[in-house]
């Protein structure tokens, strides 16, 4: 599995807080193991971001990504508080 980053992941990614990007690499590790483990809370959205999944970073923010090439490539596009990426 490879794993990619939008630019305006890696922008977002560089504003949330230490502790945040901590848990995110954490998270990361959990999801390359196992992308089903239920710390991740993995997901399918609905609405504007349908065809998107999220995981669970810490207990309000979320990274928003999309499996391509039958699931080999897994592209981050957002990451953010469930308000900022839910509006």
């Amino acid at each position: 599995m490879r794993i990619d980053y939008s630019k305006k992941f890696i922008k977002q990614l560089k504003k949330v807080p230490v502790s945040v990007k901590k848990s995110f690499q954490r998270r990361l590790q959990v999801f390359v193991q196992n992308k089903k483990d239920p710390v991740l809370n993995n997901h399918k959205l609905k609405g504007e971001l349908k065809g998107f999944r999220s995981i669970n970073v810490t207990g309000d923010y979320r990274a928003i990504f999309q499996e391509l090439d039958n699931g080999d490539l897994v592209f981050f596009f957002m990451i953010g508080t469930h308000s900022e990426l839910y509006k």
